[in-house]
This record gives C-alpha cells, sequence and structure tokens, in this order.
C-alpha cells in the first residue's frame, strides 16, 4: 500500500515543539498497556493520527496496543478508525490506510508475569520488521495503582536495558526504553514520593515522563513566548507593576457518573495540584538560560519550590472549598457512588505565596470548580494602578483609573485581552478602560490539535521539557497538603450544596478575595 502524502504543518499545527530542536522522533515501538480503554480510543489513537498526518512520526514507528480483551491487528484497526473518525476534524480514510500500517494488538496481562514472555516475542518481531531499533516507549494507560507492579513485571522481563550497559560501539545507536505515566502521581506528598521510588528502580528519571496534557495546549506554551520574546512585558513582570495574579480552571459540567472516582480525589487533586500547579511554574518561573529541555524544568522545578507553605492558622483564610447543589443535574451529595454527609469539594479556591524576590507580596489565587458559569481555563494578570493617579477629578465609568489586566484564556477560545484606560472620543475629558484582543486560533488558521499528540512526540524525541520532574511533583503536593490533610477541616465544614449550579462558585471564594480588597475576573 502507498502511503497518502503528508501536509507540512502549519502555523497552528506546528511539527516543531518548545525548544525548537531540529531533532526528529527516534524510530520506536509505541507500546499502550489498557489499550482497551477510552484514553487510548478518545484522545491516544486519535492525537498519533494527527502527528502522523503533520509527518511528526518516524516512517518505522509502530503503535502496539496490549490489554486482556482478545482482538486481532484488523478487530482493533477497525475499533479505532471508528473513534478517530469520531473525533478528528478532517478525518481523511486515504490517510487512515497509511497510518493503520501502524497499528497492532497483542492479548496479554499486564499485571501477569506470565503474559510477559509472548510480549517480548511480538516486540521483537516488530523491531525486525519496523526497523525499531529495539527503542519502546511504554505508555501506561492504566489505573495509578497498577503502575508499581507493571513496572516491576517488565523490568523482570529484561525489557529494559538503557542504563544498564557499562558501554556501547556506537553510543548514538544504542536503543532507549522510556515510560509515560498519567495523573494522578499519588494521592499526597508520600504516595507520591513512593510512586517515584518504584519508578526510579527501573527507569532513570531522564527515561521517565509524567504527562499532564494541559501542558501540551498552545497558549500553555504561549506563555513563555508572551514573557521572554516581548520585551514590553518582562520588564514588569515582577511584584513591582503586579498586584496578582489570578489562575481559573471552569467547567460546566458535573462529575456525572464519576461520583465513585472523585470521593477518592477533589478538586484540588484533580486540578490544582496538577494542571493549575504547572501553569503558575509558567507564569512565575525565571527566564531559562536557553530553551533546552532541562534548563526549562530546572526553572520549573526553583519555583515549585519556592512556593510558602500555608501555616495552619492560615488554611481557614486562604483556601475556600465548595459542593454544587441540586440543578440541571442532581447535587454532587445525591451522586450513586458519593458517600453520606461526604465533604469532597467539587470547587476550590487558594491563595499562595512565591518567596522569591520578583514576586514577593504577590499573590496567586488558583481556582477550579464543576457545574460553573462558563467553561474556561485562564490566567489574570492585574497590574497595579499608577503609582500617582493624575485623573482622579476626570469622570470615569468605573470610578477612578484601574490597573491595566492582561487576560490569557488558554481554553476554549485561545485568546489573549489586555485592558488599558482611554479618552472616551469628544470634547469632554473621560475616560473609559478599552480593550486590545488577539485571537490565535483566528489569527492562525487550522483546526486544533489534539494536546497528546505533541506531548508523545515529545517523548519519542527525548525532549522532557513539557514533563513533570519528580522533584516538581513532590513540591506540588507538599504546597497543597495543607488544604488536604486534617488541618483543611474548617473549609468543609457545611460545604454540601453551597453553591448553585451555573454560578462561579461559593460565596467563600467571593471573601477569600474581598478581603485581600480584590475580585475575581469572571467576565
Amino acid at each position: 500500500m502507498t502511503a497518502a502524502p503528508i501536509a507540512p504543518a502549519t502555523s497552528s499545527q506546528p511539527a516543531t515543539t518548545l525548544t525548537q530542536s531540529s531533532a526528529g522522533a527516534d524510530p520506536c515501538v509505541l507500546l499502550i498497556l489498557g489499550a482497551s480503554g477510552d484514553l487510548t480510543h478518545r484522545k491516544l489513537i486519535p492525537s498519533m493520527y494527527e502527528m502522523h498526518c503533520l509527518g511528526a512520526l518516524h516512517p518505522s514507528t509502530a503503535i502496539l496496543g496490549m490489554s486482556r480483551t482478545a482482538k486481532t491487528d484488523e478487530s482493533w484497526r477497525a475499533e479505532l478508525r471508528a473513534a478517530a473518525q469520531a473525533s478528528v476534524q478532517g478525518f481523511d480514510p486515504t490517510r487512515w490506510q497509511s497510518f493503520e500500517e501502524r497499528l497492532f494488538y497483542h492479548a496479554g496481562d499486564a499485571v501477569d508475569q506470565a503474559s510477559y514472555p509472548a510480549l517480548v516475542e511480538r516486540l521483537s518481531a516488530l523491531a525486525r520488521t519496523r526497523a525499531t531499533r529495539d527503542n519502546i516507549l511504554f505508555y501506561l494507560s492504566v489505573a495509578p495503582s497498577l503502575y508499581e507492579p507493571i513496572v516491576r513485571c517488565i523490568d523482570e522481563a529484561g525489557l529494559v536495558t538503557e542504563g544498564k550497559r557499562w558501554c556501547s560501539i556506537d553510543p548514538n545507536g544504542r536503543s532507549w526504553q522510556r515510560i509515560v505515566v498519567e495523573k494522578p502521581f499519588g494521592t499526597d506528598e508520600a504516595s507520591a514520593a513512593s510512586l517515584n521510588r518504584a519508578l526510579g528502580r527501573v527507569f532513570e528519571e531522564d527515561s521517565t515522563y509524567r504527562i499532564d496534557h494541559y501542558l501540551g495546549k498552545d497558549l500553555v506554551q504561549s506563555l513563555l513566548v508572551l514573557r521572554f520574546a516581548n520585551s514590553i512585558f518582562e520588564p514588569v513582570w515582577n511584584h513591582r507593576y503586579i498586584d496578582h495574579v489570578q489562575i481559573t480552571a471552569a467547567e460546566t459540567v458535573g462529575i456525572g457518573t464519576r461520583g465513585g472516582f472523585y470521593e477518592q480525589t477533589g478538586a484540588v487533586r484533580d486540578m490544582i495540584q496538577s494542571h493549575l500547579m504547572q501553569v503558575l511554574a509558567f507564569v512565575a518561573m525565571e527566564p531559562p538560560n536557553r530553551m533546552r529541555a532541562n534548563e526549562i524544568r530546572s526553572e520549573k522545578i526553583k519555583i515549585i519550590g519556592a512556593i510558602r507553605q500555608t501555616a495552619a492558622s492560615e488554611v481557614a483564610t486562604h483556601g475556600a472549598f465548595g459542593q454544587y447543589a441540586a440543578g440541571a443535574e442532581p447535587a454532587y451529595a445525591q451522586l450513586p457512588g458519593v458517600a453520606p454527609g461526604s465533604t469532597v469539594e467539587t470547587f476550590a479556591a487558594l491563595k499562595l505565596h512565591l518567596d522569591t524576590w520578583r514576586w514577593a507580596g504577590t499573590p496567586f489565587y488558583l481556582r477550579t470548580g464543576k457545574a460553573m458559569r462558563a467553561k474556561r481555563t485562564e490566567v489574570v494578570v492585574q497590574f497595579k494602578p499608577p503609582a500617582a493617579d493624575l485623573f482622579k477629578e476626570v469622570p470615569h465609568g468605573a470610578g477612578g483609573v484601574q490597573g491595566n489586566r492582561l487576560v490569557i484564556e488558554i481554553a476554549p477560545r485561545e485568546r489573549a485581552e489586555l485592558r488599558f484606560e482611554s479618552k472616551i472620543p469628544g470634547r469632554r475629558m473621560a475616560i473609559a478602560p478599552i480593550a486590545m484582543q488577539a485571537d490565535f486560533r483566528k489569527e492562525f488558521g487550522g483546526n486544533p490539535i489534539e494536546a497528546y499528540g505533541p506531548l508523545i512526540v515529545d517523548a519519542m524525541r527525548g525532549d522532557q521539557s513539557l514533563f513533570k520532574h519528580r522533584t516538581e511533583v513532590e513540591g506540588a503536593w507538599s504546597a497543597v497538603m495543607p488544604f488536604l490533610d486534617a488541618r483543611s477541616a474548617p473549609l468543609r465544614e457545611g460545604i454540601a450544596g453551597n453553591y448553585a449550579q451555573g454560578s462561579w462558585g461559593p460565596r467563600a471564594a467571593d471573601d477569600l478575595m474581598l478581603r485581600d480588597g480584590r475580585a475575581w475576573h469572571d467576565g
């Protein structure tokens, strides 16, 4: 079969990565463990199809799915085609035909050592027929409780050789084995450290890729470009000019049928400890010396480590929890799987401080919730007003000159807005705020790419810029633990039904800001 020609990447579909390395993706077998799951069908395979269409995959790369369900290569390909057709804009049957030649399936139990001899044989056969150089990218699309036993099976099967060889005639030609694991990375600081130790017994840190799909979103990566490629922002990106920063991830949908799952997580574990902490790191980190993976990660580690530990006496005034009431959907407390009297939060807002010179005295407010008024993920940088208000006696619709505000909407609209003051046209001197807007999708065109694709290609290239280091993970847990352990009891009192569906959260979240003379950006 002759492959269809691959269209080159457009400005809205970059083939390069954050570090702009010229290195292409190595040939490998992408081994998806847990391949019958929803993540594989909705995200992983559609994203790999998009990367194939962009020419981002090495021609020899193969994708091998493994799960306990008995299937053939052909039946699995048919399943995946239907899933890709349903989720990929501009699905092309001809390109799919060339892509599915990469797809293979192997039935086996990933936590049963007896399944691994046959898996080793299948991988060896693919290495010969596809010329993958014995490179393997393990993708654990399974429950986190299975990470440790699977890694142990991989090790005992002898599938990991990198880091265990004393020498190589051609060090650039030796094979590699890398592993990708999904969040949650533990449920608290202690379990995260335990998981990291288990991974580290088999895989080196530079072969371990803790994926957070938020970091595959264009606007998250654009935070670094905005800061470090534009001289108008970096000189004022500090506590002297910035009053505070808000990071919001709001969803309109509720928990639905996932009540049992959410009882074990909650909003802080699900969103703040992972996604929002990574956005905070990009907003607050110092500029790296170069756009290289290790240097970017090093600065992120420093900023996560600089988050001030919230004292027990501050938890009640530095946080707000909520749980949505009945509305268009049943209340969280009424969902199947939710414990009677549950105090698990579906909304959380935290106030954090960074103990660095750049951010001394500038608070960061992180907010996330389910069943809220609008679906929006954004960063709001609120600048301080001018030191001297020369226009205090001039009519102003908002009651005085306000500080400038930069809003970066990561999703769903992918836009930026800078608000500043202007004279209202006419003879009379009057002032009102206006906004300059940039719509990135409209400006650059094209369809958005599934965030997983570029991240997986980065892992194939050995680029860890957008993956979490173990120190980042443990540091993020340390920062939120005061809001999760016994110290959080005051935040959980009476939270059942304390905010309406379709609202911006509980009154306690507004009070959190009002105590500081501030307000959430809900526009």
